[in-house]
């Protein structure tokens, strides 16, 4: 939409996402960055495969990519100053499929998230760095693909501060002081950034937990038990319509 220019001459934008863990009802946001960047990677560990009762005779890819896993995590625990929130998550690990067999290659990937575009750079260099060398020490090769060319990394969502304030006051009017909540940084990520990088913008976490999920235990978005309190919607629709009603009076000269 920014490249083929929908959104040339916008001025502000404004934008929430439901979250299961605030009650229906409430808002909840910051200014300054509010949900972290994101990338992935995916990589692959080469080695050469052969009977699991003879691991002499093989370049078992599953042990490197094991302490590959290992060495990982300690970029944040070890490399990150603990003030600036970073994360490293390998969520997968494909490889092999008999219980006597080590495998030719493994499959493994995950995504790492950042608050800063320097922060970027460095977990961006060290994945590449520790995967490598990993498998270099268990004599593997190893190809890391931060699949850049399917999916650009997405920036930090970083909310404008005279924004923020536009919003904040539209829903404190709408919603009641006690409803609008001075919320935490998120480590998720939203495509949303993209448009706060071009314009003034404000992004607001909007509460979106019933009673009957919260007595049963809250299930995470992205979770396959998740289920939207959908009184939800007739709120959240208000909200986008005054924040932009509200712009227009303060802000549109005519």
């Amino acid at each position: 939409m920014i490249e083929e220019g929908a959104l040339d001459g916008v001025k502000a934008i404004f934008g929430m996402h439901v979250w299961p863990f605030i009650p229906t009802g409430i808002i909840g946001s910051r200014p300054g960055p509010i949900m972290a960047g994101a990338g992935r990677f995916t990589a692959i560990m080469q080695g050469k495969g052969g009977h699991a009762a003879t691991p002499h005779r093989t370049k078992d890819p599953i042990l490197a990519v094991s302490m590959a896993v290992l060495a990982l995590q300690q970029i944040v625990s070890r490399e990150t100053d603990p003030l600036e929130s970073r994360v490293v998550s390998v969520a997968f690990v494909d490889g092999g499929d008999a219980g006597n067999v080590i495998p030719e290659s493994v499959k493994f990937g995950g995504t790492f998230r950042f608050l800063t575009f320097e922060g970027h750079s460095y977990l961006k260099q060290r994945i590449k760095e520790i995967i490598e060398i990993q498998a270099s020490v268990h004599q593997c090769s190893a190809t890391v693909d931060f699949r850049e060319d399917l999916m650009r990394p997405y920036p930090p969502t970083v909310n404008d501060p005279t924004m923020y304030e536009h919003a904040k006051k539209v829903g404190e009017v709408l919603l009641g002081e006690q409803n609008v909540w001075y919320d935490s940084i998120s480590m998720g990520a939203e495509d949303f950034s993209f448009y706060s990088q071009k314009m003034s913008s404000a992004f607001f976490s909007i509460g979106a937990q019933n009673i009957t999920a919260a007595a049963t235990g809250v299930k995470d978005l992205h979770s396959p038990f998740f289920t939207l309190d959908e009184d939800v919607l007739p709120i959240g629709a208000a909200l986008h319509a005054a924040v932009a009603m509200s712009y227009f009076d303060t802000h549109v000269q005519t």
